[in-house]
């Protein structure tokens, strides 16, 4: 039989000491870990915000352009109708659509700019009167509100 020799109170005391120690780095790894984690989730996000933000602007700078084609189109339809239908389907592709403003379609202000009120209509219900600048939603969010005027019907 081996007997193991009787520990002293001072090892004793360093051992506690080293174990304390050892717990110690042990969370400080967990922390780190996680803060790692945390901030490579943060970094994540602001990469989709910043190419959220690149395409809305992107998008933003060739409205004018586009504008510009639809008034072209609708003053000669005949001869630009397969120019119209390309901007169509590449509008389409870039999930880009033009909001609803046919007159009497309902005014929703989060679609719509209302710029002025036709006063001599009266009703309850608040209802697109002319289109004055179209609005565009990007990826099914206002990216443009369309300018109208509202009348009451």
């Amino acid at each position: 039989m081996e007997l193991k020799p009787k520990k002293s109170v001072k090892e004793s005391a360093e051992i506690a000491k080293l174990e304390l120690e050892k717990q110690e780095l042990v969370n400080d790894l967990q922390r780190t870990r996680a803060d790692f984690e945390n901030f490579r989730k943060q970094v994540d996000i602001q990469k989709e915000q910043a190419k959220k933000l690149a395409a809305d602007s992107t998008i933003l700078k060739i409205l004018p352009l586009i504008d510009d084609m639809s008034r072209a189109i609708n003053a000669n339809k005949e001869a630009l109708d397969p120019v119209a239908k390309t901007l169509e389907k590449t509008m389409n592709e870039l999930g880009l659509s033009k909001i609803e403003t046919a007159e009497g379609t309902e005014f929703n202000p989060d679609l719509h700019d209302a710029i002025s009120m036709d006063e001599s209509t009266e009703g309850e219900k608040e209802v697109v009167a002319e289109e004055l600048r179209p609005g565009y939603l990007y990826n099914n969010e206002v990216l443009r509100a369309a300018m109208v005027r509202v009348k009451r019907v």
